[in-house]
């Protein structure tokens, strides 16, 4: 994991079951498309990556890209990645097992204050 994206024990597990299942995983931030601003979980190399894609890190040796614009305009968020119960409205491969993985940002301001979900 990295200093940028991180992911809670639940969130873990799963990804270690999916790997299981499909093999090399990849983490896409989603900018509101599909699923609000879900990360989604795709096998690696599944989604074409451009120029404005960004690698902030990996969870559980999958890497984590999200748009280079979204990141700047985010205020460049540290990511806890969590999981829901319930299926997502996106093509995320956890969607099948009845969970969704979530994103939570935590305030970098200067009182480091709040915490604030981007997706639930």
């Amino acid at each position: 994991m990295s200093e940028f994206v991180k992911a809670t024990e639940a969130a873990r597990d799963l990804i270690a079951s999916l790997k299981a299942r499909y093999g090399s995983l990849m983490f896409v931030q989603s900018g509101g498309c599909c699923d609000g601003s879900s990360p989604i979980c795709l096998r690696e190399g599944e989604l074409l990556l451009g120029t404005g894609d960004l690698l902030i890190g990996e969870i559980e040796g999958c890497p984590f890209y999200i748009d280079r614009e979204q990141y700047e305009r985010w205020r460049e968020p540290r990511f806890l990645i969590d999981v829901s119960p319930g299926e997502g409205d996106t093509f995320s491969l956890e969607g099948p097992d009845g969970m969704h993985f979530v994103a939570r940002t935590a305030s970098d301001d200067a009182t480091g204050s709040g915490s604030v979900t981007v997706s639930s």
